[in-house]
């Protein structure tokens, strides 16, 4: 993996954009830097909640309120 990055660091910039966000922003606007849950099974369902708030949030700003109620209908 080393030898991957040395040879190409722009993948580890793209990386950077694309998946680090959501983990900041999450632990920003909602606060969540710890799992509240114990056990795996919990945690990923904590997550997926997580997750699910983050993409309704980041539809809202995208698209808006009328655009997100035409998409959920379509």
């Amino acid at each position: 993996m080393a030898e991957r990055l040395a040879a190409h660091p722009e993948m580890l910039d793209q990386r950077r954009e694309c998946v680090e966000h959501p983990f900041g922003s999450i632990k920003q606007w909602m606060g969540q830097k710890d799992f509240l849950m114990r056990r795996i099974e919990n945690v990923r369902g904590e997550f997926s909640l997580t997750s699910l708030v983050y993409n309704i949030r980041r539809a809202l700003t995208l698209v808006g309120v009328v655009g997100l109620i035409e998409a959920i209908k379509a």
